[in-house]
């Protein structure tokens, strides 16, 4: 009998030794991801995609180290790479759907047109794929309500979808009345279906998402009122305490509120890259060389830098602080 090992039985013995490296590997990025390390993350993913190429997750993974960082041809190709290795998946279609419509927006009228018929597209395969993909029905919603008919926009269609949330989430159906009303040009139901959404769970996403309605509407004493009132109610120190400095920024209101906003955030356990702490970093160096801290706007420039070397935001407040 022959007993010297085939090429096949290499082969097979050492993807069986490098499966679970890898998938610590995976496990590493993620968290790398989650609080920011985009840097750390990136090394990571190339690692695992020089050993297996068609690796969905790994490509997904890094699609969002890159939408994080507002780099959206890159997040495209990864995503679109995650898509073609895995095209029935969910997360994977609403993240591409997602780098779809960031590199929308920064595309002339063409590529635009071209892009934004995509990420509507792009999002309804999401939801077909994974009706219980709520962040997907929402982001869906959400397109219908905002982009012009011309690339698939539409109340009527984002109505239907009121029901598919009600059901599962009462505070997410609420919030997408409120968006399929000010589409509409009714003002006063969207304020009240936000408020009905804070009724629904009392979650500081729902306060956040009523003080970006009245700060949009040139309301920064109820935006104050509305973002105060999220904070109170806020248990995890999550995304959400991002989106209450933004507010508070835009309408003028409590900056100290803002930055302690952010310093909680950036000591939380609950980081997620849909609020990259590098991002967070930035806009509270930002406050500070607003109030005269220079010292403490480069120390938080300085962090940014060293979670995402490659984040422009970063260097260009260095240079204006």
């Amino acid at each position: 009998m022959n007993m010297l090992p085939t090429k096949r039985s290499m082969l097979l013995g050492v993807l069986l030794i490098q499966a679970p490296l890898l998938y610590a590997d995976a496990s590493k990025a993620f968290t790398a991801l989650q609080h920011g390390r985009v840097d750390e993350a990136e090394q990571s993913l190339r690692t695992i995609l020089a050993a297996t190429p068609n690796d969905a997750y790994a490509h997904q993974l890094l699609c969002r180290v890159f939408y994080a960082q507002e780099q959206a041809e890159k997040a495209v190709a990864e995503c679109e790479a995650a898509v073609a290795a895995a095209p029935n998946d969910s997360v994977d279609l609403m993240w591409l759907a997602r780098a779809y419509g960031q590199k929308a927006s920064h595309a002339g009228p063409i590529a635009g047109y071209s892009l934004g018929k995509k990420v509507g597209q792009t999002f309804k395969r999401a939801v077909e794929a994974d009706p219980s993909n709520l962040d997907a029905v929402n982001d869906l919603g959400e397109f219908y309500t905002q982009a012009p008919g011309i690339v698939g926009g539409g109340v009527d269609k984002a109505r239907p979808l009121v029901d598919t949330l009600q059901s599962r989430s009462p505070g997410k159906a609420h919030r997408l009345l409120a968006y399929i009303a000010e589409s509409s040009g009714d003002s006063p139901t969207a304020e009240a279906e936000f408020k009905k959404a804070i009724d629904a769970g009392h979650t500081t996403d729902a306060y956040m998402d009523l003080g970006n309605f009245y700060e949009m509407h040139h309301k920064p004493d109820q935006a104050f009122a509305a973002v105060n009132a999220g904070l109170a109610a806020d248990r995890e120190h999550g995304p959400p305490l991002m989106d209450a400095a933004t507010i508070l920024i835009a309408a003028k209101r409590g900056q100290d509120i803002a930055e302690r906003a952010l310093s909680d955030y950036l000591s939380s356990p609950n980081q997620t890259d849909e609020a990259p702490v590098f991002k967070a970093h930035v806009i509270l160096g930002k406050l500070l060389a607003k109030r005269g801290d220079n010292a403490g706007a480069q120390r938080e420039f300085a962090a940014a830098r060293a979670l995402a070397a490659n984040f422009s935001a970063a260097r260009d407040a260095s240079k204006g602080a």
